[in-house]
């Protein structure tokens, strides 16, 4: 199945939406000038498994990136997928916490 990944800055979040339409999960997040921290991931449970949560992680760094952005992972989701994807490494801000 395939999703995609719109910003709709009025309700400060990312939504995935499948063919159809259906909204399929969220990236919530909070801007201040350059800096955007992404702070909760949601998925619908209709749409566990399907990779939802990996297409919007994507999306959001990818679109940081693009604007020029440094991006704060609150998300728990967020920063634990950033570890297994270095690329986005030099947009990253990084705490001393562990990510578990």
């Amino acid at each position: 199945m395939q999703f995609t990944v719109t910003d709709v800055p009025e309700r400060d979040r990312f939504e995935a939406r499948n063919e159809t339409g259906d909204l399929a999960g969220v990236v919530t997040y909070q801007l201040t000038g350059t800096i955007i921290a992404y702070t909760h991931t949601e998925v619908d449970p209709e749409f566990e498994g399907e990779g939802v949560g990996s297409t919007l992680a994507r999306a959001v760094m990818d679109d940081a990136r693009a604007k020029g952005r440094t991006v704060v992972p609150i998300c728990p989701f967020i920063a634990k997928w950033l570890t297994r994807h270095p690329e986005y490494e030099q947009i990253v801000v990084r705490t001393t916490r562990k990510v578990k």
